[in-house]
């Protein structure tokens, strides 16, 4: 049986791909356990500078396996409850990720596929591509912290009306509401997704991950508390390799050599 979730490594970068394109990369429990696993490895692993996420196929993903959820028999809310467990810890280790984490939207994106997407860092999305978050179509509520990173991206007006009206997003739609980073042509998302976590990897990573965790975290907290994770986390850059090496180019009037 081939693998659900492959993972292949060029250059520093992870290219890990959802491969169930007959089922438009849906996830069922194995497939999302095995990504949450592989998405832990590749934070850890140090010989990795970034991570792409793609799907196989024509798809990005479409989201749970409503199959997969319809073996349960009239237990759905069970079967949810038990798949969003293990979806929501592949969500978190993107967020929690000291790397940059990029969706090469090559094709649907749509429920929790739609969801993932905007958990990472950065999106990419084929001019072919389209979004949609699908979920109140199918009488469900929006999941995978869409509802968190859904308003932050397009406002809560747009988000409410994303929610309410379900509309399938267009590539050129998603450029302009700022669903995604770029548009590029068919075939090209997984290149340029890959070109963008090299860029980021030719500087300073700590400085990258710094800036991801406190944006991330200041959804959480007071403005005085932000002020106080800044100072911490600036003391700690400070300190840093990186943070050192930046500071001497600077006055040494050279570009930086980060680790």
């Amino acid at each position: 049986m081939s693998e659900n979730v492959i993972v292949e490594q060029k250059e520093g970068v992870a290219l890990v791909s959802l491969n169930r394109p007959k089922a438009y990369n849906a996830f069922d429990l194995p497939t999302i356990r095995r990504l949450a696993e592989v998405l832990l490895a590749l934070s850890l692993d140090s010989t990795v500078s970034g991570v792409v996420i793609t799907g196989k196929g024509k798809a990005f993903c479409a989201g749970g396996d409503l199959r997969w959820i319809a073996s349960y028999k009239d237990d759905y809310g069970a079967a949810f409850y038990e798949l969003a467990a293990t979806y929501h810890q592949a969500i978190l280790e993107i967020r929690r990720m000291p790397k940059p984490v990029i969706a090469a939207i090559n094709g649907l994106a749509a429920g929790g596929g739609f969801s993932m997407a905007l958990a990472c860092d950065f999106r990419v999305m084929a001019s072919s591509a389209v979004l949609k978050q699908a979920y109140t179509s199918n009488g469900l509520s929006i999941d995978g912290g869409g509802t968190f990173s859904l308003p932050r991206i397009v406002g809560p007006a747009k988000a409410m009306e994303i929610a309410a009206f379900d509309p399938v997003i267009r590539a050129d739609q998603a450029l302009e509401w700022g669903l995604v980073t770029e548009v590029v042509e068919e075939g090209e998302s997984v290149k340029r997704s890959m070109e963008m976590v090299q860029k980021i990897a030719e500087g300073s990573l700590s400085s990258f991950w710094a800036s991801k965790k406190l944006m991330t975290d200041s959804f959480n907290t007071s403005f005085e508390v932000q002020l106080e994770q800044e100072r911490k986390w600036l003391s700690r850059c400070a300190d840093h390799p990186n943070g050192r090496e930046g500071i001497t180019a600077f006055l040494e009037k050279r570009e930086p050599k980060f680790v």
